[in-house]
């Protein structure tokens, strides 16, 4: 669904934007055959090109490993971003700005026009001060002993917020007074007392800028140079900043070249930047806050491989403990979830500087798989040398694994669940199994004449048009026979919609993957055939809705209830059925 968005702008945005175009900044694409271009796949490793791109319907696919969608896809996959920031990127190559429109939904409060570019002034300050404050060698020489360089405190944008109290805010501030002053309060870079008197919120602390995605900064952590209490203060959650769905280091960690193969989970903004210090560049951290299932669907968003890294105390078992349990419901397959526990005493930025980089790697390479941490966790509290033992295992692992979506994973845990218990499973699989990559979106497709109608008009939205507008259809008993009048309808009143906008209308809707598969299906049709193919296929479905509706009427001539209208009804589809040779379709 497009939310506020409205459904005008969408269909404009995707007409204005060459799919070709996009793509190929992104990805080199190649001209193949008369019309379509091609290139290797940008969502999976190939050596020999199976992603194409279509200038007619504005739509790609991989005959790889299925990926296909149309720009806001794209923009979506590709860039990382939700479907509202695929929109604002597209609206912005085209200098387009992105309406609203007002719905039901009770209102949220949303980000000020410029608070983006407030916290951003905020994160200049504080880099300033960094270099010039009084107390500036100081601040540096605690980076120096933390083995941290000039060169990662700028990558990270480190900064030194002042002990006065209220430098930020009359920087910032400057000619807005109140108005200004009043943002900084919603934004949480001043608070207020309760004798009204603002003051800086962040003080004489080390400074972290916390940045989105986008690589906008949203929020602040800041750790005191001392023994002072809190160690770490973060910033309270705002309209840009939500703490259970941001990672720090994740903005940082997405520039590095090439696509991210396996994203490390750990506990502290110095674990990441010292991590970072040591070339090892794929480090996030959550925020003052367990690992969210929000955290965890981003991660595999970004990465098939997260490796969670804990502390080896109860602590941090606990940790583990939570994050596995948020993680289940992520776990589709072609994802891999691992742990590792660290030496009593140790944090990722300790121990990297004691062993360095490539004993640190190794330790990563030893990490426990999601199966054999769930297990050990479960062994732990339950004891099967005991019936009750055993049932209760029984029962709190089926729990867990009936969350999860990945048909690999649960097959996988199920069968070492029954090994644990001593029962008998009809699968065996080999213990190095590893998840496979999804299979193309139409590699078990079974088209179905309706299917084939279906696809042939969201390929070719002009058939619309050959097609026999036959709304009576509608009262079949056909699955998807009023999707297909859904289609038709949508085409006959807005002609010019391509693939891509037509499919942009079923977004999030329960169709919208089939059309997405019937979208890419390959029909091996010449195009001279195409309409009149389409057209044997749609009056394949009509004699179908016509043999119903004749045996409809049979049931009720046999009780004697066929109105006169009924009666001259069932003569003629009589005939006209009796006259039609059989139909071949495909």
């Amino acid at each position: 669904m497009a939310g506020q968005i409205p459904r005008q702008f969408i269909d404009d945005l995707l007409a204005r934007t060459d799919i070709v175009e996009l793509i190929d900044k992104r990805v080199p694409l190649k001209k193949a055959g008369s019309r379509n271009y091609t290139a290797c796949c940008p969502f999976h490793n190939e050596k020999s090109p199976s992603f194409t791109v279509s200038p007619d319907k504005q739509f790609y696919h991989c005959f790889g490993c299925g990926a296909h969608g149309n720009a806001i896809t794209f923009m979506m996959e590709f860039e990382q971003l939700e479907f509202v920031e695929s929109i604002e990127e597209l609206a912005k190559d085209l200098h387009m700005e992105v309406p609203r429109e007002q719905g039901n939904q009770p209102h949220r409060p949303a980000p000020q026009a410029d608070d983006y570019s407030l916290m951003q002034k905020a994160a200049d300050f504080y880099q300033q001060q960094l270099q010039q404050h009084s107390k500036a060698a100081e601040v540096q020489a605690y980076l120096a002993r933390r083995g941290l360089s000039a060169q990662t405190a700028a990558e990270f944008q480190l900064g030194y917020a002042p002990e006065s109290w209220d430098a930020l805010m009359k920087v910032l501030s400057g000619q807005g007074g109140k108005a200004i002053r009043d943002q900084l309060l919603q934004l949480k870079l001043i608070s207020r007392n309760e004798n009204g008197r603002e003051f800086d919120f962040f003080r004489d602390r080390l400074m972290f800028p916390i940045r989105d995605k986008r690589g906008r900064v949203i929020a602040f952590g800041g750790r005191v140079l001392g023994d002072g209490q809190p160690k770490y203060l973060n910033s309270p959650e705002t309209t840009l900043f939500h703490k259970g769905r941001e990672l720090y280091g994740l903005y940082e960690a997405r520039q590095q070249p090439g696509h991210l193969s396996r994203l490390l989970v750990v506990e502290g903004y110095m674990d990441v930047v010292a991590l970072a210090e040591h070339d090892i560049r794929f480090a996030v951290a959550c925020l003052g806050t367990a690992t969210t299932s929000d955290h965890i669907n981003t991660l595999f968003r970004y990465a098939p491989q997260v490796i969670c890294c804990y502390d080896g105390d109860r602590a941090g078992r606990d940790a583990a403990w939570r994050a596995l349990q948020n993680a289940l419901p992520q776990l589709k397959d072609g994802v891999e979830l691992n742990f590792v526990f660290l030496p009593d005493g140790e944090d990722p930025d300790s121990l990297v500087q004691k062993e360095g980089k490539e004993a640190f790697l190794a330790r990563l390479e030893q990490a426990q798989p999601l199966s054999q941490y769930l297990f050990e966790h479960l062994l732990v509290m339950h004891d099967v040398a005991t019936d009750a033992g055993k049932s209760a295992l029984a029962n709190k692992g089926a729990e867990l694994i009936k969350q999860i979506p990945g048909s690999f994973y649960r097959e996988q845990l199920t069968d070492k669940l029954d090994n644990l218990l001593g029962r008998k499973t009809q699968r065996t699989k080999p213990s190095n199994a590893r998840p496979v990559a999804p299979r193309p979106a139409s590699a078990n497709l079974k088209i179905t004449p309706m299917r084939r109608a279906m696809a042939l008009l969201l390929q070719y939205p002009s058939l619309a048009k050959v097609m026999p507008y036959a709304p009576e259809l509608a009262t079949a008993s056909i699955p998807g026979m009023s999707l297909l009048l859904k289609i038709q309808e949508l085409l006959l009143e807005k002609p010019e919609l391509t693939t891509a906008q037509l499919l942009e209308y079923w977004r999030d809707l329960p169709e919208h993957a089939i059309l997405l598969k019937l979208a890419t299906w390959e029909h091996q049709i010449e195009p001279e055939q195409l309409s009149q193919d389409f057209l044997d296929t749609f009056h394949s479905i009509e004699d179908i809705y016509l043999q119903q509706r004749l045996e409809a009427l049979e049931r009720k001539d046999k009780l004697k209830q066929l109105t006169q209208a009924e009666q001259h009804e069932y003569v003629l589809l009589l005939r006209a059925l009796k006259s039609k040779k059989p139909r071949t379709v495909g």
